[in-house]
């Protein structure tokens, strides 16, 4: 399985970041998940205008279906709008669960309650 994490960037030009999601890929599938939480966290260091770009892009990943191959994680790794960022891919030697992406999510991203 590979996993990219899914930043919200507060000051490029230092890369301070948050992680709000990731996004992992197993062969063909991929599967893109975020954090409400993490999201509203960030709200306050963001401009309003801002804010609602980056909560729209990153809460619609998961269904726009702009994220169907590598190539698309690659290109947004490459890309930046200094708002968003994604992590280069990472190979991890573990099996593609259902509780090992919850484990994943959780260490992270956020410890859902």
């Amino acid at each position: 399985m590979k996993y990219s994490i899914i930043y919200a960037v507060i000051r490029p030009e230092i890369a301070e970041r948050v992680s709000v999601g990731l996004i992992f890929v197993d062969g063909d599938k991929i599967d893109v998940r975020y954090s409400q939480q993490k999201l509203e966290a960030v709200r306050g260091l963001f401009p309003p205008k801002e804010y609602e770009f980056l909560s729209q892009v990153v809460s619609s990943m998961p269904t726009s279906g702009k994220i169907n191959t590598i190539e698309d994680i690659n290109y947004l790794t490459r890309y930046s709008n200094n708002l968003i960022a994604v992590s280069p891919l990472q190979s991890i030697d573990i099996d593609s669960t259902e509780q090992c992406k919850a484990n994943l999510f959780r260490n992270y991203i956020h410890e859902v309650a």
